[in-house]
């Protein structure tokens, strides 16, 4: 039941509709959010797979950031754009939480996106076989490793919400349940590098919380959202410096 809960909370794909879930269920799913970016991951590696002997390396690469936007309904991207609007565009901890609730995009929000899809292309345009592989598969359950982690790690920000609902009754073995998912998931895409890259996502998710604490009272769901794409981006990153560094 909980990972049928994850996987209908992030992704579009078909699911069974429970009705309304107790905060004990929406919490019980977060130990399975990696299950579904590794899901995630493989969907889109068997797109890759099926495009790669007919289209061209960038027409690919666009389709598959498209798909990741159509699989995951621009979830976390949203998240991004909230944030970067609120955190960079508001003077004060209330407004800044007033904004990222707007349900209006502001140009902070738009530069952040840009930036994002943006990034994710070229990345995937730069990358092969095996570091392919894990951009592809891995960043994702990592990245929402990183969510789950930083939902039970810091204080939310607001007295209401659905990610209020995660917050108050995940706990440590949501946690270690997801770190042992996301450790699994890494090891069986690229062993051992894959299984150590959570240490780096753990890394990026407090410093990323760090920033967002310094300007609001806690996170938020838009902060979660936020985290998991800097999460995924940087370590895409680090697979194409990694790669170009193991090449020479």
């Amino acid at each position: 039941m909980a990972v049928i809960v994850a996987l209908g909370f992030l992704t579009a794909l078909p699911t069974p509709r429970a009705g309304a879930l107790s905060a004990k269920a929406l919490a019980r799913s977060l130990a399975y959010f990696p299950i579904v970016g590794g899901l995630i991951g493989v969907l889109l590696w068997l797109l890759d797979l099926t495009l790669a002997p007919v289209v061209p390396v960038g027409v690919r690469e666009a389709l598959l950031v498209a798909a990741t936007i159509a699989l995951t309904r621009g979830l976390h991207l949203d998240g991004l754009m909230d944030s970067c609007d609120g955190l960079f565009g508001g003077f004060t901890p209330e407004r800044r939480l007033a904004i990222m609730r707007d349900s209006h995009v502001g140009a902070f929000g738009i530069l952040g996106a840009a930036t994002d899809l943006l990034l994710r292309y070229a990345c995937l345009a730069e990358l092969g076989g095996a570091w392919r592989v894990a951009a592809i598969v891995g960043a994702p359950a990592l990245g929402r490793w990183a969510l789950v982690y930083a939902t039970v790690a810091f204080p939310y920000g607001r007295s209401e919400g659905l990610g209020l609902a995660f917050k108050e009754a995940a706990g440590a073995r949501e946690v270690a349940l997801a770190s042992v998912f996301a450790v699994a998931i890494g090891a069986a895409v690229w062993w051992p590098w894959g299984a150590a890259a959570v240490l780096p996502a753990w890394a990026l998710a407090w410093l990323g919380a760090r920033f967002i604490l310094r300007r609001l009272p806690g996170l938020t769901g838009d902060s979660y959202g936020a985290l998991n794409e800097v999460v995924e981006l940087v370590l895409l990153v680090l697979l194409v410096a990694g790669q170009t560094v193991a090449a020479r």
